[in-house]
């Protein structure tokens, strides 16, 4: 049988391991983002762009192990790229793992009453909420009609008996489908 074929060489390939390293880092990474919460992804602070970049440093080594090669490190990107990939397209045809992956969107006020229950399941405060009213350009929480806390961890508003959807001056960048497009 041609050495190819041998699961021995397989197992004992440093490529593999590779993958298989960074695939398990990918993995906990989303579960670790999902179980502390989406609300820190929608704006990073200092603090929060501070701890991305020391998780990234500190899962370096888990991912490539000794292998600090050209190849070792082109193996472990390829291999967080098609995993990336492949994770889109599964939650994108796949409403039941999405939800479960990235979670749902949650009411936060509607007409004018604060959902406090969503508010406390998402960790905001009632400062942060007035803030994220402030910043859309409505006057208080009362002249909101529908506040969203989307997956993306964006709050969402639309005041004026849901006639106007409200938001910030500054532009956001949104990805679709590969192209960055401006509000």
């Amino acid at each position: 049988m041609h050495p190819f074929f041998h699961l021995s060489d397989w197992v004992t390939n440093p490529f593999l391991i590779i993958i298989i390293r960074s695939l398990a880092v990918y993995f906990f990474m989303i579960l670790a983002i999902r179980v502390f919460g989406k609300k820190e992804l929608a704006q990073l602070s200092v603090i929060d762009l501070v701890f991305i970049l020391l998780i990234s440093n500190s899962v370096q080594n888990a991912m490539v192990g000794p292998d600090t090669s050209l190849e070792g490190g082109l193996i472990a990107a390829l291999s967080l790229f098609a995993a990336n990939f492949t994770l889109k397209k599964i939650l994108y045809r796949n409403t039941h793992i999405s939800s479960l992956v990235q979670g749902v969107a949650l009411l936060l006020i509607y007409q004018g009453k604060v959902n406090t229950a969503n508010c406390a399941k998402a960790e905001i405060t009632l400062e942060e909420l007035a803030a994220a009213v402030r910043e859309h350009g409505a006057e208080n929480i009362e002249a909101v009609n529908l506040a969203m806390l989307e997956v993306d961890g964006n709050i969402s508003i639309i005041s004026k008996d849901f006639t106007k959807r409200t938001r910030v001056d500054h532009p956001r960048k949104h990805k679709l489908k590969g192209r960055l497009i401006q509000n």
